[in-house]
């Protein structure tokens, strides 16, 4: 099976990405871990594929992990996704509905391609994380590898776990990332994200995302890390994100609002591959 794609990154969060209007495309996932190795495929740290939308939405967007999982949202992605459908002429709109599995998303595709996107409202209630507590708190707190660790938790259309660390360059990311990711407590996993609070609007965020690690980039983390900060009563929005690959900026007024992200979107090449 031959493949048209596109190479593209949000703040070096990297996709490949794959019009699966206007190509046959029937993807399993074996294909797609072929397709996610860095060294015999593409290499990325999730695929995005754009279909038709089954109701009134413009397109409908279907996200896989690296290794193969289907997961129903992603903030960096989702920027790709609007310039993508712009560019490759999929649409003249400059704000579009996207169909998710976690509902419907609107892009808004601002000058010099950056894109803002209506991540809709935050979830706390822990059985629609699904996080597997008996009562929803501000913090809960899990024993990881012999520590206690205390963090936030709700979900952005997927589930986050948010700690505040002091220090983001030895915060341990990947060993307790990888540890809490898959921890019992977190049904359907969880991306786990390490918040370093900087200022009253501005933090710094490294996030280890579930299914692919610790990437440079995480839309969705930042957005949870945001809440987590304003709920907690040490940040006020809009609010500055400085990630490993590059800043994003985040809204949020409080309960019953949606969170609004807004950053760039990067072509990086097209490209053919048979699977």
């Amino acid at each position: 099976m031959l493949i048209n794609f596109s190479k593209m990154h949000g703040l070096g969060n990297d996709f490949v990405v794959i019009d699966a209007i206007n190509q046959v495309v029937e993807l399993t996932a074996a294909k797609i871990r072929q397709l996610a190795d860095r060294h015999y495929g593409v290499g990325f740290d999730q695929l995005l594929v754009v279909e038709p939308a089954s109701g009134d939405a413009d397109f409908r967007y279907v996200i896989y992990n690296a290794d193969g999982s289907e997961v129903s949202q992603c903030g960096n992605g989702a920027r790709c996704f609007a310039l993508f459908i712009t560019q490759k002429g999929l649409t003249d709109k400059s704000i579009i509905r996207v169909e998710t599995g976690a509902g419907e998303l609107v892009l808004t595709l601002n000058e010099q391609n950056d894109v803002t996107v209506d991540m809709g409202e935050p979830v706390f209630a822990p059985k629609s994380i699904p996080l597997l507590v008996k009562q929803e708190q501000s913090q809960y707190s899990v024993s990881i590898i012999d520590n206690e660790v205390e963090f936030s938790a709700l979900s952005m259309g997927n589930p986050h776990a948010v700690i505040q660390v002091d220090d983001i360059d030895t915060a341990p990311v990947e060993r307790v990332g990888a540890a809490m990711e898959s921890h019992d407590v977190f049904p359907e996993r969880a991306n786990i994200g390490f918040s370093q609070i900087t200022g009253e609007s501005s933090m710094t965020l490294r996030v280890y995302e579930r299914g692919a690690g610790e990437t440079l980039a995480c839309g969705s983390g930042a957005c949870a890390a945001v809440v987590a900060g304003i709920q907690l009563g040490k940040l006020s929005s809009p609010v500055t994100v400085k990630l490993v690959g590059g800043e994003l900026s985040i809204a949020w007024q409080g309960k019953g609002s949606s969170v609004m992200m807004t950053g760039p979107a990067t072509f990086v090449f097209d490209g053919m591959i048979e699977l």
